[in-house]
């Protein structure tokens, strides 16, 4: 079937494969040397970009961008806003060998709405990346993020705390891009107060 007709205001390059059974929103666009397989649903307004695997069974929301040379393997949800940085990593299986088959050992890792993560990191499957937290490049994620958290190194610690708008937080703990100030609850957690 065209690929311009299959999905109503979808780009997909020729050099790229959607297998049957795949949902697409509008605006979303998949570049060169790409492969959706079945049972994966894609939101609206998406960037996909060269050399992207994605499936089966995974879910991305809208708004995301997945960058070149990332591979979306089964169990993996993505929510809405999702930034996930060229050959940034996500396993499935905590202890593979090429000789022990462990497909029914998959693990579901959710990346929660507006995260970001950057070029080169590693997410081990089975944990969840909260709301707009920030994974630096080359970071291996081996447990659960808080939201809003900075986390940097090998494993991941948190090192500090980033704003919705992408701003580094500072001990005063309000926001660099657009002054929104936030407050630590129980010296783990971040959220929200308001705009200045």
């Amino acid at each position: 079937m065209d690929r311009v007709l299959r999905f109503e205001g979808v780009f997909v390059h020729e050099s790229s494969y959607v297998d049957e059974g795949v949902e697409i929103g509008s605006g979303t666009k998949i570049w060169h040397f790409s492969h959706v397989l079945g049972n994966v649903s894609i939101g609206n307004n998406c960037s996909i970009g060269q050399n992207v695997m994605i499936g089966p069974d995974v879910s991305v929301g809208n708004n995301c961008k997945i960058q070149n040379n990332v591979s979306l393997y089964r169990g993996l949800v993505l929510e809405d806003g999702v930034f996930c940085g060229p050959s940034s990593v996500f396993t499935n299986v905590n202890n593979p060998r090429a000789e022990i088959e462990r497909k029914d050992e998959f693990r579901t890792t959710v990346i929660r709405r507006g995260a970001t993560i950057g070029a080169n990191a590693t997410i081990v499957c089975g944990y969840e990346l909260g709301a707009y937290c920030f994974i630096a490049a080359g970071a291996v994620v081996t447990g659960d993020v808080p939201a809003f958290a900075l986390m940097a190194g090998v494993p991941a610690r948190r090192v500090g705390w980033m704003s919705k708008a992408g701003g580094k937080l500072g001990d005063d703990l309000v926001c660099p891009v657009d002054g929104t100030r936030y407050q630590l609850v129980a010296e783990v957690t971040l959220e929200e107060i308001t705009k200045i």
